[in-house]
């Protein structure tokens, strides 16, 4: 599998680089060493009204490498995979963590913490499209977006993307693993309307296996569907109302969620969940869990960036916090266990309720549809939360008009505990899995 032609290099080779690389360490003095060996490329066209707009390639490798000399540490990284060039990569790292001070939460994981058995999760589908095959699919794919309708009048592009890469990492404590992977897209993005009248919407699907991929003429059509459904969008008066987060949009709330949660934010006394651990922290209805080992998903993986073996674990249960997400350095910085999560959250999934979207708007009978969210303004310390919206109010159940031009407001503390239901249309696209969310009340500033 990870010896497909695509590839420079097949993973034995990624191996035994990465075992030079301790083995060069260890001789020069390193009381410990990891590293990451990589390699990865791909491909992506766009087309704009049915012309060839871009086509682009890529292709990479690299390697990094971290020495610890006692607590004092050091990094280095290298695009030349010769012997020469590792070596010198170790010494630059050596020589800066000699003039590091020491660290005293530096360090690789315990042993006992490792990764060992790593089956395979189904992450590698390669897939060998031809620029001209790309092509017609990416024109196949704007074309049904603008047989939508004939005031479908423009178009930002149509894109057909493919990714493959694997890597190796390995650290003196034992540990070496990897696995390759691929990834593929198709988007779509197209403006309806004419003059001050005009829209922009889009959609897009990702998958692991491009035989998975939502038909391209689909798509198109729900990209043009939906930016038909915002002509006529205008302002609404300022007050509170309840706000429904469309699936798409409302998966930002794990990303809250994993980012006040994590153990450079804690430790750092940077999140408004700091010693949360253990409180209700959002509604009773909210069930968080994280699954790393489902096979074909993004972010599944047996093993974190530190070596340190990944679990099934229930993050937030009946709107408790039971977990934060720890790496092995902010574990210790908080004197605490790591939780395997070094680089991130693996899979984050959001528990749904009976209610597909429709039903969510029945329940919610007047208020607010996001679609879209405009600026970034999350406070993670204070928890504030501030965003321009574009979507759709809603009354007795049914959308009545599209609305932009407002910003919605809150408190994440205050949002979380306010959820009064979790959408089962969760839409299978990243690392994290959540269906639409709506909230009991937020402030809607308009006109």
């Amino acid at each position: 599998m990870t010896n497909d032609p695509g590839f420079s290099f097949p993973q034995s080779r990624l191996q035994e680089i990465a075992a030079d690389i301790l083995d060069i360490a260890r001789k020069k003095g390193a009381s410990a060493c990891e590293t990451d060996v990589s390699e990865g490329f791909g491909q992506s066209v766009t087309v704009r009204k049915g012309a060839v707009d871009t086509i682009e390639y890529n292709r990479d490798k690299g390697l990094g490498v971290t020495v610890y000399v006692g607590q004092q540490r050091g990094q280095a990284s290298t695009s030349d995979f010769s012997r020469s060039a590792l070596k010198a990569a170790v010494e630059a790292a050596l020589s800066i963590a000699r003039f590091t001070a020491p660290d005293p939460c530096a360090g690789l994981a315990d042993v006992e913490l490792m990764a060992r058995d790593c089956p395979d999760l189904d992450l590698f589908h390669p897939w060998g499209i031809e620029v001209d095959e790309a092509l017609t699919l990416a024109r196949r794919c704007e074309e049904a977006a603008f047989a939508v309708d004939p005031r479908i009048a423009n178009s930002e592009g149509a894109s057909v993307s493919t990714q493959q890469s694997h890597f190796v990492s390995a650290n003196s404590n034992g540990f070496m693993g990897g696995f390759a992977s691929s990834r593929h897209g198709v988007s779509c993005a197209v403006i309806a309307g004419e003059g001050d009248a005009m829209q922009r919407e889009y959609w897009y699907d990702n998958r692991r296996d491009a035989a998975e991929l939502t038909a391209v003429e689909e798509v198109g059509r729900i990209a043009g569907e939906r930016a038909l459904a915002r002509l006529g969008a205008r302002k609404i008066r300022t007050r509170s109302a309840p706000v429904l987060f469309e699936a798409p949009i409302a998966i930002g709330f794990l990303g809250h969620l994993a980012q006040a949660a994590s153990g450079g934010a804690l430790y750092r006394r940077s999140s408004f969940l700091l010693d949360a651990l253990g409180q209700q922290v959002f509604s009773p209805i909210v069930d968080v869990s994280e699954r790393p080992h489902i096979p074909k998903a993004f972010g599944a993986t047996w093993f974190d960036n530190d070596g340190v073996a990944t679990r099934d674990r229930e993050v937030v249960s009946g709107g408790v916090l039971q977990g934060y997400f720890l790496s092995t350095y902010t574990a210790r910085k908080l004197g605490m266990q790591t939780t395997g999560n070094a680089g991130g959250s693996h899979n984050l999934r959001l528990k749904g309720g009976e209610d597909d979207l429709a039903g969510l708007l029945r329940r919610m009978d007047k208020g607010l549809l996001v679609t879209e969210l405009l600026g970034q303004g999350v406070n993670y310390v204070t928890g504030d939360y501030s965003r321009g919206a574009v979507g759709f109010w809603v009354e007795k159940g049914k959308i009545k008009h599209p609305v932009q031009e407002v910003t919605i407001a809150g408190n994440l503390r205050d949002m979380f505990r306010n959820i009064v239901a979790v959408g089962n249309d969760a839409l299978p696209r990243g690392a994290k899995h959540c269906g639409s969310v709506l909230i009991e009340s937020m402030k809607i500033a308009g006109s």
